[in-house]
């Protein structure tokens, strides 16, 4: 892909992404699809983000562990892990993850929806599909993303807690208060609102891919790959711009 492409697109996503404000500000309000769209990429998404993070928290602790030890230094494991986790890993894991379901399946869909001429014909009999489609979907994942990375970093939480328990022994409160006792306002923050962002851009990328996918089967395929690839990478720079921010801003 050229940089001239490049450029383009950006443009193109640029004003696909004014066109979702303009119309999610306008009434009317499909509150119910939104509703419907918030279960199809929460609910539905925690099996696998819960699984991740599970993963993520043991495997975070059973590898740190050796070496802290090593050092002397392992009454430090929940505050490393707990931090590693709050601030990047649960996050960025879960974005991913996200990125990777959701964003196929919302490329995917759009992206059949067009070729069938579905798209057309919500236009025709009267509904607006835009609003319909594109702005729920994005306000959805714009949502749920914090949603599930909270509850992903709570799940890697009580996987650390376990695999710390399988060396040694450690009550849940001695393992919360560290945790707790060490965690800032800068730690949560940034955290907390780069999530927000995350699913915004997987909105709207998955959302663009497919409302403008190519006609024929291959267009599908394309618009789900190109919208995970393009998803996962806008996480991961998403990320690099936040620890950025932050750090000048003094914050971590």
């Amino acid at each position: 892909m050229s940089i001239s492409s490049i450029l383009v697109e950006t443009g193109t996503i640029t004003r696909f992404t004014g066109r979702v404000f303009r119309e999610g500000a306008r009434p009317r309000y499909e509150v119910r699809e939104l509703l419907y769209q918030c279960y199809v990429i929460g609910y539905q998404s925690l099996p696998l983000v819960g699984l991740t993070g599970f993963i993520m928290g043991m495997v975070l602790t059973l590898r740190l562990r050796p070496t802290m030890v090593q050092f002397g230094a392992d009454s430090w494991i929940p505050v490393m892990v707990g931090l590693t986790i709050i601030q990047e890993m649960g996050p960025i894991i879960t974005g991913l993850m996200v990125a990777g379901k959701v964003g196929s399946t919302i490329g995917a869909e759009l992206s059949s929806m067009r070729v069938s001429e579905q798209i057309d014909a919500m236009s025709v009999s009267g509904t607006n599909p835009f609003k319909y489609l594109v702005v729920t979907r994005v306000l959805a994942a714009t949502l749920m993303v914090p949603v599930l990375t909270v509850l992903s970093d709570a799940i890697g939480l009580l996987a650390a807690y376990l695999g710390i328990n399988m060396s040694g022994v450690t009550t849940v409160a001695l393992f919360t208060n560290q945790i707790v006792a060490r965690l800032t306002f800068g730690d949560v923050l940034p955290a907390v609102i780069k999530t927000f962002f995350f699913g915004f851009a997987i909105g709207i990328i998955g959302c663009y891919k497919g409302y403008y996918a190519d006609k024929g089967t291959e267009g599908v395929g394309r618009a789900a790959n190109s919208a995970v690839v393009a998803g996962s990478l806008a996480v991961f720079l998403l990320d690099l711009l936040a620890v950025l921010i932050s750090t000048l801003m003094g914050l971590y």
